[in-house]
């Protein structure tokens, strides 16, 4: 599985594609598979994300997981204080970062 994540331009919050848009959640992210690097500069040039990139990812019943440890901690939010995480109410939410 492949996903598609960058930078929102104006607020600088990570996002990820969802197949017709951007979300903060990646629970929403969709499988760009192949197509992935013409969304990036697409969107790019549309000035809607900065720094897009293509991951690897595992579907999990929870959702994608990212491949690689950095996009997995993007993908939770900050990590110095677990009650600003995107999940602020799962006290388990980092268990899947590691």
């Amino acid at each position: 599985m492949k996903l598609l994540t960058g930078n929102d331009l104006p607020t600088g919050d990570v996002i990820w594609w969802t197949g017709s848009g951007w979300s903060r959640h990646i629970e929403e992210a969709g499988d760009v598979g192949t197509e992935g690097e013409p969304i990036a500069r697409a969107e790019e040039g549309a000035r809607r994300v900065t720094v897009a990139y293509v991951i690897d990812a595992t579907m999990t019943p929870d959702g994608p997981r990212p491949a690689h440890i950095k996009d997995r901690i993007r993908a939770l939010g900050p990590t110095v204080r677990p009650d600003l995480t995107l999940k602020p109410a799962d006290p388990d939410a980092g268990s899947w970062v590691i």
